[in-house]
């Protein structure tokens, strides 16, 4: 399979550098600005500010605390103003952290630092993700890709030319997770409604705030053409649309990417040879 990969990059660059811009702008505060999601409160190079740096890292996130601040708690109070949860601060510690997974509200997060019961610092992060789908592979094109780590030695030679990876980027703040994967159209296997909700051994694949991670499939969508849905290889060619689709756990919505795909120099797939493109 061959990909025409400068329309990928060229948007993936475009995109990711948007969203990259967003989040700078998210985490500006008291003339200081930082990407990722990350908030600093206090730019002095003392660090003695009670907030020095709230930042989101993985599915964590993280409030680090300035050298001399005077604080024996953190809020952190849901966009909905209800409380998420609430960190004791020992003397001396100067970071503590709140898991928020991928099964948070999205919105803008306030960071309370109290004292004696009263507020001494307060700031505002928003959390949200944004995921796009940004490549498909199979492994014909992609043999650097850890194709027996996913399905096992012993299943990669059967597997290796009839699934899939799909690459997803997430130009937002917050992580999100894709929950279930759909192969729709002109590949030789389409499938509605697959098993597993149609992601390898995974239940849900996290995807990190300006990361991008793979998918892989379960759902056999580049095996033998089966039934009339689908399209099947040719010794001279065949062309046709397929789409990708992703749900996702955080936002709650679909994502879809729609491709051109042409099938050529066989009748046999694993002879085939495939080219996907976007459209």
């Amino acid at each position: 399979m061959t990909h025409d990969h400068s329309q990928f990059d060229r948007r993936t660059v475009l995109r990711t550098t948007a969203g990259l811009s967003l989040a700078g702008i998210a985490g500006c505060l008291n003339g200081s600005e930082s990407s990722g999601g990350t908030t600093s409160t206090n730019g002095d190079s003392d660090d003695q500010g009670a907030l020095r740096q709230v930042a989101v890292e993985g599915t964590t996130l993280v409030v680090r605390l300035g050298s001399e601040s005077d604080v024996e708690q953190i809020n952190l109070i849901q966009p909905n103003g209800e409380l998420f949860g609430t960190r004791e601060v020992a003397t001396g510690v100067q970071q503590v952290s709140f898991e928020i997974g991928t099964a948070y509200d999205p919105g803008d997060y306030r960071v309370i630092a109290v004292q004696s019961g009263e507020t001494v610092s307060e700031t505002k992060l928003e959390i949200r993700p944004q995921l796009e789908i940004v490549d498909v592979g199979l492994f014909r094109n992609n043999p650097d890709k850890p194709w027996d780590e996913v399905y096992g030695e012993s299943e990669t030679n059967r597997r290796k030319d009839s699934e899939a990876f799909v690459s997803i980027h997430n130009s937002g703040t917050g992580p999100d997770a894709a929950i279930s994967l759909r192969f729709l159209g002109d590949v030789p296997n389409p499938a509605e409604n697959p098993r597993n909700e149609g992601t390898y051994e995974a239940d849900t694949v996290v995807i990190p705030a300006s990361e991008t991670r793979d998918v892989y499939s379960n759902s056999l969508p580049f095996s033998a053409q089966t039934g009339d849905e689908g399209m099947g290889c040719s010794v001279n060619m065949d062309t046709g649309k397929f789409s990708t689709h992703i749900e996702t756990r955080v936002s709650g919505n679909e994502i879809s990417e729609n491709f051109e795909i042409k099938y050529s120099g066989s009748v046999a797939m694993t002879d085939c040879e495939i080219k996907i493109s976007v459209i």
